[in-house]
């Protein structure tokens, strides 16, 4: 096609086989669109495309990635909201009947792969070395290993006592990230071996490591947990994410209590407070 469409935060070109988007710098890009740059889409890696219509009078065309064709998309796991979906273009509504004409031309060019997902990563992970700051301590990944340092101010006895951590990408599995957006955000790193035991809570387990706010941001956990998740795929297929365990109750009830603290200090609301409070209780 070799065609360019702009729209907001974000400029599509298209290609025989591919799309490269090219995300903008500025404050109000996203952050991670810009910790991303570019990427290259090949064709491969999609299984569909939408054009509907966004707020504001704007119109969104989106490519829907096949499963298991982009490292990022599996670590996000559908926790990204629809503003930072790295797959979405927003345009004006006056520019509507162009963008028809694109999602038309893209619906004739994405190959029919059927419903399987795809065996490997069509999309190229985020490069290292990568490295972010969590609540408890900070992560670095050089691509072969992760290394976990903890932090005197954050990090729970647990973590002290186990002391810094560092994990071949060979022992690895999988990678469990839960965004920092929502309470309890973490990166944890799931071992190759499968285990029967009961899981640890993050923020006592030496294998991960605990967000918080202003600590593990989207735009810098979630590409450490892609390119994680990239370099263990291509040494051996990703497990299940194992069901944590029913938490003890005394864990719950120190829980709210600094949810409690968290509500008077005025850094969680009403709504929040009490929500998050329901789920905690129903874990019991």
């Amino acid at each position: 096609m070799g065609d360019v469409l702009a729209g907001f935060h974000a400029v599509w070109e298209f290609e025989s086989d591919s799309v490269l988007i090219r995300y903008e710098r500025g404050i109000r890009t996203p952050k991670l669109f810009q910790a991303l740059g570019e990427r290259r889409i090949p064709l491969s890696a999609v299984e569909g495309v939408t054009l509907t219509p966004g707020r504001r009078g704007t119109v969104a065309l989106r490519l829907r990635p096949r499963p298991g064709a982009d490292p990022l998309m599996e670590a996000a796991a559908g926790q990204l909201s629809e503003t930072c979906d790295p797959y979405r273009l927003v345009l004006p509504a006056e520019r509507s009947t162009l963008a028809e004409y694109y999602a038309d031309e893209l619906k004739e060019l994405v190959p029919d792969a059927g419903p399987e997902p795809a065996e490997r990563y069509l999309v190229a992970a985020p490069e290292a070395p990568l490295q972010f700051k969590a609540y408890d301590g900070k992560a670095t990944f050089d691509g072969t290993s992760v290394q976990f340092r903890w932090s005197w101010t954050g990090a729970s006895s647990a973590k002290w006592k186990a002391g810094d951590q560092s994990f071949a990408v060979a022992d690895l599995g999988g990678v469990e990230w839960r965004s920092p957006e929502v309470f309890e955000g973490h990166l944890r790193l799931l071992p190759r071996a499968a285990s029967s035991a009961e899981a640890v809570q993050p923020d006592q387990d030496p294998a991960a490591v605990v967000f918080g706010l202003g600590y593990g941001p989207v735009h810098e956990s979630l590409p450490f947990a892609a390119a994680v998740l990239a370099a263990v795929r291509t040494r051996g297929p990703v497990p299940v994410v194992p069901v944590p365990a029913r938490r003890d109750p005394a864990d719950i009830a120190e829980r709210i209590r600094h949810l409690g603290e968290l509500h008077q200090a005025g850094l969680v609301t009403d709504e929040e407070f009490s929500s998050k409070k329901a789920e905690l209780l129903a874990e019991l």
